[in-house]
């Protein structure tokens, strides 16, 4: 189903105020959301995630939160297909969608599909993952910079599931994947997007990170972690590599003191604010939204009126 309005969405760094401003918009409009996390779609993992609170999930309906199982493999793909029958479900209703999150991935294939490379040669993942373990790690990540440096650059050096499928790209059709990727153009388009990207100071962003962390610990997720290691998660799945549950998991198995955790947190989650900033600089439909120095929900979606204009198209 083709959108005859277009679709905002709004995305920015974590806990730059995505979460309130959008259910106040959403209540304004009479809108679903639709979130675009790739975390937040794990059941059990509500605090490190920052998933919208049941009282708020009342006040506004979000479509794509708790759909998997911890588990649970859950990729793009799968996202694009749940996002897309979701946004066509709301749409067919005569309701409107918005969309809110911070995964750059997700909101790309949403914007303008999914490349769709090789099926996975699970015999070829074998050998690399072999030789990233006899060779040590970061080999397979400086072979993807040696073969496909424009890959590579997208790539966090720590993330092997994406190295891995990189690697297997190119050895099994012989061509870099950026180059195929270029070729797809991601020019599948159902709908007509808008991409706002929420932003702060530096200065500002950072100690809203540090309470967010704080409120957190209050809140219990070093328990929250527990009990997932309890129910027999681990470390390798790709859900618990997330923000503050793999810092727990080496904490509890005696890698890092209580401090040292914390510390290491807040400083891995400004790191991963500074990826969202460098990966959505990339996205040329993105308008950035400057709401620095404001607080409260309502400054924000005024701030997000005025750059969209509200066109009534849009609502």
């Amino acid at each position: 189903m083709t959108s005859q309005k277009p679709i905002l969405i709004i995305a920015g760094p974590t806990a730059v105020g995505k979460t309130d401003a959008s259910i106040l918009l959403a209540q304004e409009w009479g809108a679903e959301i639709v979130s675009a996390d790739s975390m937040q779609v794990y059941r059990g993992m509500d605090i490190g995630t920052a998933k919208p609170t049941p009282e708020q999930r009342k006040l506004v309906y979000h479509h794509l939160i708790d759909t998997a199982d911890p588990a649970q493999p859950y990729s793009v793909g799968d996202y694009l297909r749940d996002a897309r029958n979701a946004i066509d479900g709301i749409l067919q209703s005569g309701g409107t969608p918005i969309v809110v999150g911070g995964t750059g991935l997700y909101i790309r294939a949403l914007m303008r599909g999914l490349f769709h490379g090789p099926p996975a040669d699970m015999d070829l993942r074998e050998q690399l993952l072999r030789k990233e373990t006899e060779s040590g790690e970061g080999t397979l990540y400086a072979d993807l910079a040696r073969l496909d440096a424009e890959s590579a650059v997208k790539i966090h050096p720590n993330d092997l599931r994406r190295t891995v499928r990189a690697l297997e790209v190119f050895y099994l059709k012989d061509r870099k994947m950026s180059d195929l990727q270029k070729e797809h153009g991601f020019k599948d388009k159902p709908h007509d997007f808008r991409l706002l990207f929420l932003v702060r100071s530096r200065s500002e962003l950072y100690p809203r990170i540090e309470r967010r962390v704080d409120q957190m610990l209050e809140q219990g997720l070093e328990h929250e972690v527990k009990m997932l290691m309890l129910k027999g998660y681990t470390r390798d799945l790709v859900s618990m590599q997330a923000l503050g549950y793999s810092h727990f998991i080496d904490h509890f198995n005696n890698k890092a003191s209580l401090e040292e955790t914390i510390e290491l947190l807040k400083r891995d989650t400004k790191r991963f604010a500074k990826r969202q900033f460098t990966w959505f600089r990339r996205e040329p439909d993105a308008r950035w939204v400057d709401i620095t120095g404001l607080g409260k929900a309502g400054e924000i979606v005024a701030q997000i009126k005025k750059t969209i204009e509200i066109p009534d198209t849009l609502v």
